[in-house]
């Protein structure tokens, strides 16, 4: 089942940015940056598939997918930021956080969160995800588009080198990079077994 939906979803990325060239890579980019299910890892090796095929121009390609990745994630950054209320009023009542560790997060965002922010943009499922804390703890607007544009071009830029390079056989990295999916779910699912142990022996 799982397998099918990825095939899926890469016939789909390889169908869209076949019609819509250029397009096609911005809207993906800016859809996986909404964490709708839309993996960079196959967008942009295909994306530099088509560089090699002499179809895209590169630089452009990197260009866009760090455009359309900033364009999501201003959107997500916003949506936390408006609704950061409403969020931390639904998180004291049902008591998923403590005050103490809000407050606490608050600090460390305030001295961290640049760097976050920028660390963010370079791992899996990590990179999709970051613009909601980030506007949640206000971090400065400027910064965090200035870091995620700059961590969203060296993303797309490995990724579309990495296609450009393969060649036709582009399409066998993206097992490879599934692996490292795997793992950022597994530290994941670690963290949150671990606080609900914790907070069960509380």
């Amino acid at each position: 089942m799982g397998f099918s939906l990825l095939s899926e979803i890469s016939a789909f990325i390889l169908a869209v940015v076949s019609s819509l060239g250029y397009w096609g890579v911005f809207i993906l980019m800016v859809f996986e940056s909404l964490d709708i299910p839309i993996p960079s890892e196959v967008v942009l090796p295909f994306a530099g598939f088509l560089v090699y095929l002499g179809k895209f121009d590169i630089v452009a390609v990197i260009l866009i997918a760090a455009t359309g990745n900033l364009v999501g994630s201003l959107i997500n950054y916003w949506l936390a930021y408006r609704y950061r209320d409403g969020a931390a009023a639904l998180i004291e009542k049902w008591h998923l956080v403590g005050v103490k560790e809000i407050n606490w997060a608050y600090r460390w965002f305030e001295t961290r969160g640049l760097i976050v922010v920028f660390l963010g943009r370079l791992l899996p499922i990590v990179r999709t995800f970051i613009s909601f804390p980030a506007g949640f703890f206000k971090v400065s607007l400027k910064h965090f588009a200035l870091l995620t544009f700059i961590g969203s071009f060296i993303w797309g830029a490995a990724l579309t080198y990495i296609g450009y390079v393969a060649g036709y056989n582009w399409m066998t990295l993206e097992p490879y990079f599934r692996q490292f999916d795997y793992l950022i779910w597994g530290i994941i699912a670690i963290a949150i077994i671990w606080e609900i142990a914790r907070r069960i022996r509380k």
